[in-house]
């Protein structure tokens, strides 16, 4: 059986299909929040940037002590409370709205548990993951994640626009909200009997930094991260820079804006689905070494894009370059990761993986900024291609040794609630 055709389970088809509709609605209501304290709370650009940078570090802040409870507790039920809980707090927005309550605080503390619950789900749906389905299977697993959320960014967003011209501002919160409901039921319909979670070892300090001290001590996963610290931080600070020189300089539409960023978000679909196949012809290695490689030297064109038409196919031939490296490389990392991570340390690797790089994408942002401030936006996109083109440097040069068994945990304490 084909890759694209292998059966991973029923279990495995009510994850994805939860999965599924949870991107779909986050894509719908992409940027919603910015978007509401423009329209409605008449917000202005600092206060915008403080809302979509602030935010989810708090939120990022917040998952820090939540990484070791995620761990030690059954993965489903904590899933299902982290959908409700983002349901709830996107859910108050239309409704503080419909009362005329909403305020910018408001807004803030919503980014900021949403922030937090994405990462203790993306944890808790790692670990539950590896648990679901063999490991030979785990890149097909990612692969399918992968090619979701893409397809989902290529859609949602237009889709989300045109709702909000004809049914209001708050009309993709409302349509995220209940994406995150739907979610929670089809986790719920996974049905079966879940492991018991591993045992607690004991309370400990420092124990929190242990999905760190796994990362950064591991010789199979520590060029990884670090390399996508980088990657991803900075392909993530260029994006308000080429926003500044697409529209103000270069006078783009804001359909042709939107088209740039959308229409290559299909690549994602090509990249994601020829992950297994290349991985089975090719090896990780070389996945690593050269699609990490090819994700990560296109950046530096969009520092030479060219006004009109020319410029617009330029930023969709760049971003379609990156994004179809970008989803073919990730899920075999993803794979990477859950299959060198024991199954007491996946939650708490998982969320240091994010907090990781939510730190970098937040302060690589920062000072791009700065240093546009100081320069321009083309000079901070150069700088961000040139330092791009250095970062398969930190790409795993050989294939590391397997890892070896962890050590069996010690019995839980007679008064543990793990």
């Amino acid at each position: 059986m084909g890759y694209g055709r292998r059966r991973l389970g029923r279990q495995f088809g009510w994850l994805w299909a939860a999965y599924a509709v949870s991107a779909y609605g986050s894509g719908l209501g992409f940027g919603a929040l910015p978007l509401i304290a423009v329209l409605v709370l008449h917000a202005g650009p600092a206060e915008v940037s403080a809302l979509s940078a602030v935010g989810p570090a708090v939120g990022a802040l917040l998952a820090v002590p939540l990484a070791p409870w995620v761990e030690f507790r059954r993965k489903r039920p904590v899933m299902i409370a982290a959908d409700l809980l983002r349901f709830a707090a996107m859910a108050s927005i239309p409704a503080a709205y419909a009362f005329g309550l909403l305020g910018f605080g408001q807004l803030f503390a919503v980014s900021a548990v949403v922030a937090a619950a994405k990462i203790a789900f993306g944890a808790a749906s790692g670990a539950f993951l590896k648990a679901l389905v063999r490991p030979d299977d785990l890149v097909v697993a990612n692969s399918r994640f992968e090619s979701t959320n893409w397809s989902s960014i290529a859609i949602g967003p237009p889709l989300g626009g045109a709702a909000i011209g004809v049914f209001g501002p708050v009309a993709t919160v409302w349509a995220d909200a209940g994406s995150y409901l739907l979610s929670a039921l089809g986790i719920a319909a996974v049905g079966g009997r879940e492991e018991p979670p591993p045992r607690r070892p004991g309370t400990r300090p420092g124990s929190l930094l242990d999905g760190w001290r796994h990362l950064l001590g591991d010789p199979g996963l520590r060029p990884l991260y670090l390399n996508n610290l980088l990657v991803s931080g900075l392909i993530m600070a260029t994006e308000p820079m080429l926003a500044v020189l697409l529209l103000r300089q270069l006078h783009f539409s804001a359909w042709q804006y939107g088209l740039a960023f959308a229409a290559p978000c299909l690549g994602g679909l090509i990249g994601s689905r020829l992950a297994p196949r290349v991985v089975a012809r090719h090896g990780r290695t070389w996945v690593f070494r050269t699609i990490g490689t090819l994700r990560a030297v296109w950046l530096i064109g969009l520092a030479f894009v060219p006004s009109g038409t020319a410029g617009l196919v330029t930023v969709m031939a760049v971003e379609l370059a990156i994004i179809v490296n970008m989803s073919l490389f990730t899920p075999v990392v993803a794979a990477h990761r859950l299959e060198r991570t024991p199954q007491h340390l996946v939650a708490r690797t998982l969320t240091a993986w994010s907090i990781g790089q939510q730190a970098a994408i937040a302060a690589l942002t920062a000072l791009g900024g700065l240093l546009a401030t100081l320069t321009d936006p083309r000079t901070t996109l150069a700088v961000a291609g040139l330092l791009a083109l250095a970062t398969p440097l930190l790409l795993p040069r050989r294939e590391a040794a397997a890892p070896q068994p962890s050590a069996p945990q010690p019995p839980a304490p007679l008064n543990s609630r793990a």
